[in-house]
């Protein structure tokens, strides 16, 4: 579940990364394609007003028509759009993307629309540009070309100024390409420049306004602003959700604070605490456990201490009025007795007190598993020598003896289950032992009346005495099975109750990993 959920939020976190990426690309192409038609309008509106202005500019610029599809129509057979007339109408230049590159239009003499077809835009203004200013400049008097200069340089938005060292420009090869062909195009640090050659020889530099740039710094500022914006507004949706989360938590835990141990925060597969909510769960469940458990200890050890002090006080009474030697030594026997069970009782609770812990209270080693049930038996024999306790076990659980258990704990739940069993065996009591290369286990069965399958769940309750078979007379605390199931619980096994096929009796079942390095008290989320 944890490793599930973290693939959900890395894969949450990726997809969110992702649409975020995909929300700056899509503003990017989109503001830049506003931008860009804006730029070549706004970068073409010199030329076109300036070709347009002319009473008839196809035969006055006839010269541009081969290059670049230069003339002037009527709107309706150009194919226009009613926007583009629309805004034609109101003598703006429009810019056409078609597949040749982009077509210029500007309203034109007598009604009718210049056009200007350039594939590559920049650089076709640019040449065009310089040979209207080329030819004007050509037509102007010698005298008057410096005022001519300036005012197209003014009309037509370019730098205007002459080329006084020639040889300065021999580094960028634009000399030849200027003699052959009148001019040359180029580009200095990013920025165009045409270089023309007057019909007297005399050079002139045009210089033109940047080219469009798409990583302009507002635009970056907006994709930032943009991205920032989103990811403050998923964060802004986490954190909300997470202290959602949290202050559900909190009003549980203050429930439990105040008492009420069933509170529990309901758990949702997919949230952000669901691994705490998982934990915090289990952990009230364990207090609740333990709280429960406590108090029926409480009330547990409250009888079974009030039976052997009330017959302690009794016996001390009885001294009083003993008459010789042996009357008075039996009192004292049976107090003798009375304090050996009190002590007897004391050592379960304790024990079972150390198992309900929260943490561990043993560390495994490997030891020999045939060991301790040959030595529990032995010494159940020795007490119930009238009975028959047998070991039963094959030839691969004599070679695979070693396992991973704590030795004194596991030869106490194996004595608990095999003392049980002789509490209520007719005569024989049979211990199977069997291990593999993963597990252990122990089935101690006996020949007596067994329990009820309906009674099955209760056995392993702590101060549980069953009022059938197994009844308050064979003595005992009903902390003895408990006992046995936290130490399984601690080997990471468990322990059942079944019906003995072989005896017909009951039959305890202990199974545990027969190796436990991979196991953790926090790989633990079954509190029992």
């Amino acid at each position: 579940m944890p490793l599930k959920f973290s693939l959900r939020l890395y894969a949450r976190l990726a997809s969110l990364t992702a649409l975020i990426i995909l929300l700056c690309i899509v503003l990017f192409v989109g503001i830049n394609s506003v931008r860009s038609q804006f730029w070549h309008e706004r970068f073409s509106e010199p030329l076109l007003r300036w070709l347009a202005s002319s009473s008839s500019p196809e035969q006055q610029y006839h010269w541009l028509a081969p290059r670049h599809d230069f003339g002037v129509s009527d709107a309706r057979r150009l194919s226009l759009s009613p926007v583009i007339q629309e805004r034609l109408g109101y003598g703006q230049v429009v810019v056409a993307e078609n597949a040749l590159g982009y077509r210029f239009l500007v309203a034109g003499p007598r009604g009718q629309v210049l056009y200007f077809q350039a594939s590559q835009p920049y650089r076709d203004i640019a040449i065009a540009t310089a040979q209207v200013l080329r030819v004007n400049l050509n037509a102007a008097d010698p005298g008057e070309r410096e005022a001519a200069a300036e005012l197209l340089s003014a009309g037509l938005n370019v730098g205007v100024q002459s080329v006084q060292d020639p040889q300065t420009l021999l580094a960028k090869g634009m000399l030849d390409h200027v003699y052959q062909r009148g001019l040359a195009f180029y580009q200095d640090h990013g920025e165009g420049k045409v270089l023309i050659r007057l019909s007297d020889g005399e050079l002139i530099q045009v210089d033109l306004p940047a080219p469009f740039n798409p990583w302009a710094w507002p635009v970056i500022l907006l994709l930032l602003v943009a991205s920032g914006g989103a990811l403050t507004l998923a964060l802004v949706y986490v954190l909300r959700n997470l202290d959602s989360s949290l202050r559900t938590v909190e009003s549980v835990a203050v429930r439990i604070a105040r008492g009420d141990m069933s509170a529990r925060v309901e758990a949702r597969e997919e949230s952000i605490v669901s691994r705490l909510v998982t934990a915090f769960n289990g952990m009230a469940e364990h207090i609740q456990r333990l709280v429960n458990v406590q108090s029926e200890m409480i009330h547990a050890v409250s009888h079974e201490l009030r039976t052997p002090v009330a017959r302690i006080r009794f016996g001390v009474q009885m001294i009083e009025g003993c008459q010789g030697q042996e009357a008075l030594q039996k009192q004292l026997d049976g107090i003798d007795d009375d304090i050996q069970e009190l002590d007897e009782l004391i050592d379960e609770i304790l024990t079972f007190a150390r198992l309900e812990q929260g943490g561990p209270v043993f560390a495994l080693t490997e030891a020999s598993l045939i060991d301790i049930v040959g030595q529990v038996v032995e010494e159940q024999q020795r007490v119930k020598p009238e009975l028959s306790i047998e070991i039963d076990m094959d030839e691969t659980t004599e070679q695979l003896a070693l396992a991973d258990l704590e030795p004194r704990y596991m030869h106490r739940a194996i004595q608990n289950l095999v003392g049980n069993a002789g509490h209520y065996a007719a005569g024989r009591v049979l211990v199977r032992c069997r291990i593999d290369e993963d597990h252990c286990r122990i089935d101690v069965e006996d020949d007596g009346p067994g329990i009820p399958e309906e009674d099955w769940s209760k056995v392993f309750t702590a101060f549980a005495r069953l009022d059938n078979s197994r009844t308050r007379d064979s003595g005992g605390y009903g902390l003895g099975l408990s006992i046995v199931r936290r130490i399984l619980y601690w080997h990471n096994g468990q322990a059942f109750i079944s019906r003995s096929n072989s005896l017909g009796g009951a039959c305890f079942s202990l199974v545990w990993p027969r190796k436990n390095n991979n196991f953790s008290i926090e790989s633990r989320q079954d509190f029992l």
